[in-house]
């Protein structure tokens, strides 16, 4: 199998499955459509992924992974700013990229009620959020060491409710984008909801 490894089938696999949970969704993606679009064989997907729902995980999975380094280039990819222009710099990271993310945003959707009745996709999806809630919180406090502040509470339960505020416009997004708030409009929001409750 070193000739495979060699040819980067993994990565075609991968490539491969993402295009077929675009086109086709996570149920009606078989094993041959992904040997087609990835232009690898049958065996090669035994070989690395064990199976053709492992590798659909694994693809699905991994845009998560992708969109949580995303962010975390967005925010120390420049010169740090206030904890505000931080957070409005993590939600454009987040919300503002939507059209540019719209088929992976699909395939990401699909994917929830397929976990729910696939056991290996809910841990792999769960296993997703966990690393980006466990990134997130770095982040944040990585981001409030270098401002020289303290977090206001638990980075972590500050991280999962930004991503379920996220995912939540995510699928406002794709039903109405037009009525969507933009990431300067949620951190404004917020803003406005803490001096309203504080």
């Amino acid at each position: 199998m070193a000739r495979t490894e060699a040819g980067g089938y993994r990565d075609k696999l991968l490539a491969g499955a993402v295009a077929c949970l675009q086109e086709k969704g996570y149920a009606r993606t078989t094993a041959r459509d992904l040997v087609a679009a990835s232009g690898t064989n049958l065996a090669s997907i035994g070989y690395h992924f064990g199976g053709k729902d492992a590798l659909l995980n694994e693809a699905i999975a991994g845009f998560f992974d992708q969109w949580t380094a995303h962010v975390e280039r967005s925010l120390f990819g420049a010169v740090l700013g206030s904890p505000r222009e931080m957070l409005e710099r993590a939600m454009i990271a987040l919300v503002d990229v939507f059209e540019e993310l719209r088929p992976q945003l699909i395939l990401c959707v699909e994917g929830y009620p397929a976990a729910l009745r696939e056991p290996v996709l809910r841990e792999k999806m769960a296993e997703a959020y966990a690393r980006a809630r466990q990134t997130g919180a770095d982040m944040m406090r990585r981001a409030a060491a270098q401002l020289g502040v303290e977090p206001p509470m638990s980075p972590e339960i500050l991280v999962s409710v930004l991503v379920a505020i996220a995912d939540g416009l995510m699928l406002q997004w794709l039903l109405d984008p037009a009525s969507t708030p933009d990431a300067r409009q949620v951190v404004d929001a917020l803003a406005a909801l803490s001096q309203f409750i504080a």
